[in-house]
């Protein structure tokens, strides 16, 4: 499994969430929402500057992007990709099989 960012969603982290250079940014499992991988489930995300048990993680401009061992499960084998639609103003998470485009 691997996580990629766009660069408008890098720009929007830094932007919206006022990220730091070494700030790590945790995607996690949220109850309640829809995905297309987990029934009754969405992806959220969180400030995490001390992970516990990082098993994804992907590093662009001086952040770090992670996912918790305990969350695989929601991905169903599925790389996630984050972008940022600026018609929504609004982040989109997309599931991607390996070798998908």
């Amino acid at each position: 499994m691997k996580i990629d960012l766009s660069n408008t969603a890098i720009q929007w982290f830094k932007e919206e969430v006022d990220l730091k250079n070494g700030d790590k940014v945790r995607f996690y499992v949220k109850i309640y929402g829809s995905s297309p991988v987990q029934e009754g489930f969405s992806l959220a995300f969180t400030v995490d500057n001390e992970p516990i048990d990082i098993a994804v993680k992907t590093e662009k401009e001086g952040l770090t992007f992670f996912i918790e061992g305990a969350d695989l499960w929601f991905f169903n084998g599925h790389d996630l990709h984050v972008d940022y639609n600026n018609q929504i103003d609004e982040l989109e998470f997309s599931y991607i099989l390996p070798g998908e485009k």
